[in-house]
């Protein structure tokens, strides 16, 4: 099964845009001969890095600027915003999964969530996971997640979960994927280097599993700068604001592809799926290495709407 891996740029904080590039690539990547095709976190419209560039006191007004671009930007799925990819999925006949900011537009119609979703091959959304815990200035744009999306669902070409960047580093979350028999483990994250390359071939290791990490390759020269505060947030027109560090761990550790960096284009590789529930012969960490009569998880994957209506 051929596998591949974002690492292009959206066009930054405009969605349509970006949806056709999207589609763009899921039709080079079907000519390239891929079954499954993985975007990085908050693909659609593009990550805020402006919150890690931005003081907290004396941005918080130019914060609110530029939250108001990307919220009129972010995928609404009661509104079906998603079918164009949903579509093209169904037409290459190829899984996709899509990090991308979710307006909630069901209940507050505000609200944003950092989201994950997994469409399989014939169109349909298997999986919507929003980030259970936003990281540090992130809290600033977007929700705090439920469990409802804590799912490892079939698809096509396997078993797959995704816990969204720093989410890794939550112990009990990633053993929640491990004990619904996963295949792949997809972590779409904004993170890179040495240190998340340890956490992704860590995962690899502790879950038995197939481990996909992406980041969005982005280079200020790709922001347009019609961006508010564009020559403030990125005085250096020359910077890779990210270098992408696209990569693929094998079951039980051990590079498959990757990382890929500061290149762009994707990253493709072979795997064999099988190969992760045969790697936890010698330690499955929610099976035979499992201590219940020790230890014990409950995950309560109730939906939590903040209201409901009787009529």
């Amino acid at each position: 099964m051929k596998t591949a891996i974002v690492q292009e740029p959206p066009v930054y904080l405009n969605l349509s845009a970006s949806m056709e590039r999207a589609i763009e690539l899921v039709g080079k990547a079907a000519r390239e001969g891929a079954n499954l095709l993985v975007f990085p976190e908050a693909w659609f419209p593009g990550y805020p890095t402006f919150l890690w560039r931005l003081s907290p006191g004396a941005g918080m007004g130019k914060t609110d600027e530029l939250f108001t671009r990307l919220q009129a930007n972010s995928i609404d799925l009661s509104k079906k915003q998603m079918m164009p990819l949903q579509e093209a999925a169904r037409e290459h006949e190829m899984v996709l999964v899509v990090g991308y900011q979710e307006l909630d537009g069901a209940i507050s119609g505000s609200t944003l969530y950092n989201s994950c979703t997994i469409i399989d091959a014939d169109g349909r959304i298997v999986n919507n996971h929003r980030k259970l815990m936003p990281t540090n200035p992130e809290r600033m744009v977007w929700g705090f997640g439920d469990a409802s999306g804590l799912k490892v669902v079939d698809t096509a070409v396997g078993r797959i979960g995704s816990l969204i960047c720093w989410e890794s580093y939550m112990p009990l979350a990633r053993y929640a994927l491990y004990a619904q028999n996963i295949d792949i483990y997809v972590a779409p994250t904004w993170d890179y280097g040495d240190t998340w390359q340890a956490t992704m071939q860590h995962v690899a290791r502790e879950g038995g599993c197939w481990v996909i990490g992406c980041a969005t390759a982005l280079e200020a020269s790709d922001i347009p700068t019609d961006i508010p505060y564009f020559d403030e947030l990125f005085p250096n027109k020359d910077e890779w604001i990210n270098p992408g560090d696209a990569v693929i761990y094998k079951p039980f550790g051990g590079i498959c592809a990757g990382p890929m960096r500061r290149e762009k284009g994707f990253l493709t590789a072979e795997i064999n799926v099988e190969e992760a529930r045969a790697s936890r012969r010698k330690f499955d960490a929610s099976g035979h290495y499992a201590r219940p009569d020790v230890f014990s998880l409950s995950v309560d994957r109730q939906v939590k709407p903040p209201v409901a209506f009787f009529d």
